[in-house]
């Protein structure tokens, strides 16, 4: 969670100026060459010996041959087209490249960057059932296989898109104006093919669910315990959420989450109850770091380590000791390759955890030109083999989104400017899906 500073800092909500039709990237037009997606997908397996790396966009010969409206038009009177003949969700595999067999087509869609699948959907029904009903996705996960894309909020009730891949913008449509989004606190977690947004009535929680499979909002299924101001992190097509706030004061429950079953199950409980925390996975594991409890407002510099396979909670001291937490934003915090880093809001340093001495290590410099309140305001998050820094800054009456990232290594923290758009001036929320 970012969490919602707009009444602090008297931020407009402005709307994004594009939005995506179903399997769509923005500014892309929709009547693709089939045979040309096809011709690229057997001359990248030919010429790559079974890598289909570097492939050339399709849509590039017909870029702005179609104004917007008839792009939008002709997107969804395709996509209409192609539902119909699918209504029942089945896949058919059996039609898919002519010539080079099932088993190499499929394996060519596989190692396909998937900000290519619109091109691979406009090919055939049988490609479009593939993307349309998650069996690509199911397949990669087999496979091993897993990109990162990421996701972030910088006006109220608007996402937008970032392939770091390609380094490409791509939006995403608004959420429902449901006045608990626009106003008030948020969480926000991607697993498997879905980002989840939790936010909290005045007489009741609410859950949003973004699909990319349907590139739409809908009501998310409800936790059993429904909280805020929790800790989580996911792990391909589940997820864990524990602590936060619940309707009698704050929880020491946890729970799992199924993103392809959408079901809620009951962990066992912490051996701490914690609100304001941060989570993580890292070695098979789930983490819940920092936070405070509900005696007397106490920041604890605890953390506990949940093991899937004995279903039980290990309570770690002193994890936390140092980290930012309490009076501001819960823990900054990110794992690549199963090492733990942290952001330190307050000195704007990157930190790393010794797992042998259960310390911190100063490692150098985070980024330091954006806009934050306490941590809330920017976002620290893995991507890949990345760790990455998501900030905002007002630039010629504006607000410019920033990505920078850097690869750990045993040298300083060197980052790099991967992608900016104008945009708001405060991160709210931001997930990374891998998929």
């Amino acid at each position: 969670m970012l969490g919602d500073q707009r009444m602090i800092l008297g931020l407009d909500s402005a709307t994004s100026s594009s939005t995506a039709p179903d399997l769509t990237r923005a500014e892309e037009d929709p009547s693709v060459s089939r045979s040309c997606v096809i011709d690229r997908l057997q001359v990248g397996w030919a010429q790559k010996g079974g890598q289909v790396e570097g492939l050339v966009n399709c849509y590039s010969k017909k870029k702005n041959k179609t104004g917007s409206g008839s792009r939008n038009l002709a997107a969804r009177a395709w996509s209409s087209e192609m539902e119909g003949s699918d209504e029942g969700g089945e896949v058919n595999t059996g039609d898919l490249i002519g010539g080079i067999g099932r088993e190499l087509a499929i394996s060519c869609l596989l190692r396909l960057p998937r900000s290519y699948y619109y091109d691979v959907a406009c090919v055939n029904r049988s490609f479009y059932s593939l993307v349309r009903f998650g069996e690509l996705y199911r397949l990669r996960r087999e496979a091993g296989i897993v990109e990162q894309m990421i996701y972030c909020s910088c006006n109220v009730l608007e996402w937008e898109g970032f392939d770091p891949r390609r380094q490409r913008w791509f939006s995403i449509p608004s959420m429902p104006p449901i006045e608990c989004f626009t106003l008030a606190d948020k969480e926000s977690l991607a697993v498997g093919t879905n980002i989840l947004v939790f936010g909290k009535r005045v007489e009741a929680h609410v859950v949003l669910r973004y699909s990319l499979l349907t590139n739409s909002w809908t009501t998310g299924e409800m936790m059993n315990t429904p909280r805020c101001l929790f800790g989580s992190a996911s792990f391909g097509e589940k997820a864990i959420v524990a602590g936060g706030i619940g309707q009698n004061g704050t929880l020491d429950s946890a729970e799992l989450y199924d993103s392809e079953m959408q079901t809620w199950t009951t962990l066992p409980s912490m051996n701490r109850a914690r609100q304001m925390c941060s989570g993580f996975f890292m070695d098979g594991k789930f983490y819940v770091i920092g936070g405070k409890s509900e005696r007397h407002n106490e920041i604890l510099s605890c953390a506990e380590e949940f093991d899937l396979e004995s279903s039980t909670w290990r309570l770690i001291p002193d994890m936390a000791q140092g980290l930012n937490g309490g009076s501001g934003a819960p823990p900054l915090v990110a794992v690549v390759n199963n090492e733990l880093y942290a952001a330190d809001y307050a000195t704007k340093e990157v930190r790393k955890y010794d797992k042998e001495n259960n310390a911190w290590i100063t490692l150098g410099l985070l980024p330091g030109r954006y806009t934050s309140v306490h941590g809330w305001g920017i976002a620290f998050r893995s991507c890949g083999d990345m760790l990455i820094v998501i900030g905002a800054m007002s630039a010629g009456g504006s607000g410019v989104i920033e990505i920078c990232s850097w690869v750990p290594n045993n040298g300083l923290p060197d980052w790099k400017i991967i992608g900016t758009r104008r945009s708001g001036s405060f991160v709210y929320n931001c997930a990374v899906m891998s998929c």
